[in-house]
């Protein structure tokens, strides 16, 4: 028995889609991708659904890949899922001490029960019976309406003070100066604990004010991602796989155009930025090369700017030929944890990273995403992101920027501001 699609015609795709969110959450493990419309010929769904679960493999670090591998042998049908940043342990022989309070597990894919293909016109369902008629009505009949923000006053916290902060940037200046690496990715997070959140809404409101192109609502029992993402970690099609690092930043000016594009402008002709991304690039095609047919792998754009509705970004694409008799799990395995978020050479940086955070990153920092049957699939990078753990009541959100000689310390902590920007404004704006 195979999987069936059943199209309908929709007359308003945007109260479909935030139907088909609030309908999606009745499940105890949902996935809700979004693209938000985001023009890009590399996108090839605007909204992709997978609820509840036939079949799943959850597990951590030890035996991760190998578990998944073999899932997915077993299981010739599209999964749901993700990969946390702590798989690098298993990857590179490391280690991780810090707390964990959100606690999604390093590795979970799921096959769902439904799958919904949202397009402009129409709604397309999949399924395992003849229910599709039953599931499209059940979704027009499902009531969304966003409830009152009750938390929005609660106390944000921060791992580190700005002064601690701006310490170990200079700290981690030192080991680039002594040859230790040439670029980190240093993160901080940011929290808050006993907070009765309301995620569904809590997601609404973060993708109205952030909306992006791997905006995600992710739902594992009582644990939640509310993702704004704007960055592709890796996507295959075919033997093509394509990964688009982003490493560079810059404020943008929504009230004055020409500040706008001279911030754009600003960001393009920096130095800084420009040392940060190409450094990412090498590492990634470096990482690319374990898995591409000897010289396909190229750089398609490098230093491109792309604009988001809070920033401008440094956009570099590079794309490699597969080769041929590797399983997809290989695949992500010889490339995560993605360059833009560790740095060169990685496992140096990797054991800095631990040295110098305060907690665990878990799921920030790595992967969410899709594989189809034919195991072409395409994943973001979890950043962006507010973690909600429901039983603890416990909130995170992280951010970081890569820290190269040339960065000034004060300038590093304003940028992880603004990237943070959209999710403290959702958590403690009373408007």
């Amino acid at each position: 028995m195979s999987r069936v699609f059943v199209s309908f015609r929709i007359n308003d795709f945007y109260k479909t889609k935030l139907q088909v969110l609030y309908w999606a959450n009745r499940f105890n493990t949902c996935c809700f991708l979004d693209n938000h419309e985001y023009a890009s010929k590399e996108h090839v769904y605007e909204c992709l659904v997978g609820a509840g679960v036939l079949e799943s493999v959850k597990t951590n670090v030890g035996n991760a890949f190998g578990q998944l591998k073999e899932f997915s042998l077993l299981n010739n049908d599209w999964f749901f899922g993700h990969f946390a940043f702590d798989l690098k342990n298993e990857i590179e022989s490391l280690s991780s001490s810090h707390p964990d309070h959100i606690q999604f597990p390093d590795l979970f894919f799921f096959v769902p029960e439904i799958i919904l293909e949202l397009k402009k016109n129409e709604i397309s369902i999949g399924l395992f019976g003849s229910n599709h008629e039953k599931i499209f009505n059940a979704i027009l009949e499902t009531v969304f309406v966003p409830t009152i923000m009750q938390e929005k006053s609660l106390q944000i916290n921060s791992r580190f003070s700005k002064k601690e902060y701006i310490d170990t940037v200079e700290k981690l200046k030192q080991h680039i100066l002594r040859g230790d690496c040439y670029e980190i990715n240093f993160c901080q997070e940011f929290f808050a604990e006993d907070v009765l959140l309301e995620p569904i809404t809590t997601y609404y409101h973060l993708s109205n004010i952030s909306p992006t192109p791997f905006g995600s609502f992710y739902k594992l029992d009582d644990k939640y991602l509310l993702c704004a993402s704007p960055e592709r970690y890796l996507k295959k099609n075919g033997s093509l796989l394509l990964t688009q690092p982003m490493k560079g930043t810059s404020s943008r000016n929504k009230y004055n155009a020409q500040l706008d594009a001279d911030s754009k402008n600003e960001l393009f002709a920096s130095a800084k930025d420009r040392s940060e991304n190409v450094m990412v690039v090498d590492l990634v095609r470096n990482d690319l090369s374990k898995v591409s047919k000897e010289g396909t792998v190229h750089v398609d754009e490098l230093y491109g700017i792309y604009t988001f509705p809070q920033v401008h970004q440094m956009v570099s694409t590079i794309t490699g030929t597969a080769l041929g008799e590797l399983n997809w799990v290989d695949i992500i395995e010889a490339t995560f944890p993605m360059g833009s978020m560790t740095g060169a050479p990685k496992i140096k940086v990797l054991k800095l990273i631990e040295q110098y955070e305060k907690t665990k990153r878990g799921l920030f920092s790595g992967a969410l995403g899709y594989v189809k049957p034919d195991k072409d699939f395409d994943f973001n990078v979890v950043i962006r992101s507010l973690l909600y753990n429901h039983n603890e009541k416990y909130i995170s959100y992280q951010v970081g920027s890569g820290i190269t000689f040339y960065s000034d310390a004060e300038k590093e902590f304003e940028e992880c501001m603004l990237k943070a920007e959209a999710i403290k404004k959702v958590l403690t704006d009373k408007s």
